[in-house]
């Protein structure tokens, strides 16, 4: 059986478990343990033992529970709501108004954590219920926060440029610096997109109840005051070298712990609650994230990545023809890995074929951050998707029909950035070499 035919055969059969309604974790390990006993010669119940122990006790993840609590804790205190108080008088005309609350504060927590699924609970807990209330439809809550969620991958910060710096010897310095240009260009897609869905059915937009003038907006964004120091005491402490992203989550922690006392709106009671509503969602997540693991070790051992990726670099393409394909083939391996391990199971083999047609690995390695950003709300494996449902209780499919804007918006970035490569360059150029 051919490679690709093994992949559809694969993808398939993830396809088929997840719409029996089996648990996503034991799909994805289901599919790993297929992949290992029919495509490989490894024993699979011994990859599995090695696989889960080995992923249950990353410290790097550390930060995603602590983020996860943080986000809890704000949403039982005051400071949500006082978020949205103080941003309400200043997006009250603004087309789309709350709406832009999500890609913003998805692109401004993305800088804290690192983290597209940290970023989508995040936001998500304080950003959709209070958006539901407020009488905001359900597909442009849900896809603004899957698509602008995304952004946790690509903004400094970003585990995954770490992972690719790494792989390929590129200065990992550059690569941060290079990530902000496409991740202005992103934020600036996602608020044009909401904005033109206003003005094009401004019916779907809630008005707010006043219009405010200048001394009320200025009195309003008192509110933000908690929060902004919230933010300040994250990111400060990360961008002055005091602390790891793992430390800053914890102190993230405190802070909004401290802050939700002190807006005298907080109590044991709710504390309790955020701790065991943090904690069922991590469970959840850890869940997904220890079968995925088992997944992509799974497909290293079958070598479908390099191979699939060596059968493209035998057809000796164009530099566009290849981009295109390796954007589709980026897309369908999103559908069974995660974005640092197609980084990992990949570079290794196509950093040859994109160097030998000429294609900057600075430039490339930005790309391939963006498109793995389109396999995080792609199903049947989009992280994000599985986030937010876990969030809402919402059907995957709902959550993925509403982010489906956001992934086209994605593809456009690509094709952006391929077009104008100066959006990813020439910050770092600035820089030297």
């Amino acid at each position: 059986m051919s490679d690709p035919l093994i992949a559809l055969v694969l993808l398939g059969g993830l396809i088929l478990l997840l719409s029996a309604g089996l648990w996503v974790a034991i799909a994805l390990g289901t599919v790993a343990f297929i992949a290992l006993s029919l495509f490989s010669n490894a024993p699979a119940g011994l990859v599995m033992a090695t696989t889960l122990w080995g992923h249950s006790h990353s410290w790097a993840l550390t930060a995603l529970p602590l983020f996860i609590l943080m986000g809890e804790i704000l949403l039982r205190s005051r400071l949500s709501q006082d978020m949205f108080d103080g941003l309400a008088p200043w997006l009250s005309r603004a087309p789309g108004r709350l709406l832009h609350v999500n890609v913003f504060g998805c692109a401004i927590f993305a800088a804290v954590s690192g983290s597209s699924a940290a970023t989508a609970a995040t936001i998500g807990r304080m950003s959709v219920p209070e958006l539901t209330k407020r009488g905001y439809p359900e597909s442009l809550i849900l896809g603004t926060l899957a698509g602008s969620a995304t952004l946790g991958l690509l903004i400094p910060p970003s585990i995954i440029l770490i992972v690719y710096g790494v792989a390929t010897e590129q200065s990992i310095a550059r690569l941060f610096i290079a990530g902000v240009g496409p991740g202005v260009m992103l934020i600036a897609l996602f608020a044009g997109y909401v904005a033109v869905r206003a003005w094009m059915n401004p019916s779907l937009i809630p008005n707010e109840a006043r219009h405010f003038n200048l001394r009320e907006r200025l009195n309003a964004s008192r509110n933000l005051i908690p929060v902004a120091l919230l933010i300040l005491g994250v990111i400060g402490s990360i961008y002055a070298g005091l602390a790891s992203p793992t430390d800053a989550a914890a102190l993230g922690v405190v802070l909004a712990t401290i802050l939700a006392w002190a807006s005298g709106a907080f109590s044991w009671k709710l504390l309790f609650e955020a701790l065991m509503s943090a904690t069922r969602t991590s469970c959840m997540i850890a869940f997904i994230l220890l079968g995925a693991a088992y997944l992509s070790v799974a497909m290293g051992f079958t070598g479908l990545p390099r191979n699939l990726a060596s059968w493209i670099g035998a057809m000796d393409l164009s530099v566009t023809a290849l981009l295109l394909a390796l954007t589709l083939f980026f897309i369908v391996l999103g559908c069974f890995l995660d974005g640092i391990s197609v980084v990992v199971l990949t570079t290794s083999i196509i950093m040859p074929m994109i160097q030998a047609v000429g294609i900057d690995p600075l430039w490339f390695g930005i790309y391939l951050v963006v498109v793995v950003e389109m396999s995080q709300i792609t199903p049947p494996v989009g992280f994000n998707l599985f986030v937010i449902q876990g969030m809402t209780g919402i059907n995957i499919m709902r959550v993925a029909k509403a982010a489906f804007p956001f992934f086209l918006l994605l593809l456009l970035g690509v094709a952006l950035i391929s077009i104008f490569p100066g959006i990813v360059t020439y910050l770092p150029s600035l820089m030297g070499n």
